[in-house]
């Protein structure tokens, strides 16, 4: 694809792209767990608002990422319908209010405490996908690798991720020469004047040798790995790996204060278990 830069193979100079990749791993499994923790607004929206932030100081393509963008929200829009479909009255349970605003039916009604707990629901996962989003455009192969490492997972998978993530932007580049090609030839691919039946026909038929292809690559490099001895040490470097700098002090403490808040947060609710109400709810309504 052109102007891929969704998955960067080389640092950016950005200030979140100079942070170490040991740092950006447990930053961000340390907000994975602080979205998914609790549906209470005044926690999930401040996340939600950084996380636009960052995604907008990496400068990126907008062209590249906006289909991915509108795809991930339709999807999300589409949950949160065939959630309200499977149970109209879900959002009792977090607002205790069934004050009915629309009613098709007996049984699909819109109550005013579902639609404040659908909007959180959504809001909640589109906070999961934008903070996913900045860590995938802001990381390396071999950074994700040498984070997951500092996390405890031995350094073969995390290679095996670095290796992952590497081919994407391969097998991209090659779906599109091969795309190009077959143009070339007089083959039709435009949107405008073929159906997306007969396009989804030939993406398969792209897509089928592309896949062929890639094992054969990934066999190639498997016995170049073996032939260097890899797997032999317990433990391996990582070139793009470099000693904590000043901002990744800083936001090493910021990790550690999000990963204790969980912790509490988490623990708190075992002990004494909350009422999953959302109390800004009432403040708003």
């Amino acid at each position: 694809m052109k102007n891929f830069n969704i998955i960067n193979l080389t640092k950016g100079k950005t200030f979140i792209h100079q942070l170490s990749g040991t740092t950006k791993v447990r930053l961000f499994a340390a907000l994975m767990v602080y979205v998914m923790m609790s549906f209470d607004l005044p926690i999930i929206l401040p996340l939600f608002i950084f996380s636009i932030i960052g995604l907008i100081s990496l400068k990126p393509s907008w062209k590249t990422i906006r289909p991915i963008i509108f795809f991930v929200v339709f999807l999300n829009v589409l949950n949160i319908i065939l959630y309200w479909l499977a149970d109209p009255h879900c959002g009792f349970e977090y607002t205790a209010d069934k004050t009915v605003l629309f009613a098709y039916t007996n049984y699909l009604v819109v109550t005013r405490g579902t639609l404040w707990f659908l909007l959180v629901r959504l809001l909640k996962m589109l906070t999961a996908f934008s903070t996913s989003l900045v860590f995938i455009m802001s990381i390396t192969p071999s950074e994700l690798a040498a984070g997951l490492t500092s996390l405890g997972f031995t350094y073969k998978l995390g290679s095996i991720v670095e290796i992952a993530f590497r081919y994407i932007p391969d097998i991209s580049r090659d779906y599109e020469n091969i795309a190009i090609s077959m143009q070339c030839r007089g083959l039709e691919l435009d949107a405008k004047k073929t159906k997306a039946i007969e396009r989804l026909k030939q993406m398969v038929i792209i897509l089928i040798p592309l896949i062929i292809t890639s094992f054969d690559r990934v066999g190639n490099i498997s016995n170049a790995m073996d032939l260097r001895g890899f797997g032999k040490g317990k433990k391996r470097s990582y070139y793009s790996e470099y000693p904590e700098r000043r901002n990744d002090k800083i936001f090493k403490l910021i990790y550690c204060l999000i990963a204790l808040f969980c912790a509490y947060y988490i623990i708190s609710g075992l002990i004494t278990p909350r009422v999953p109400k959302m109390w800004i709810y009432w403040r708003c309504l």
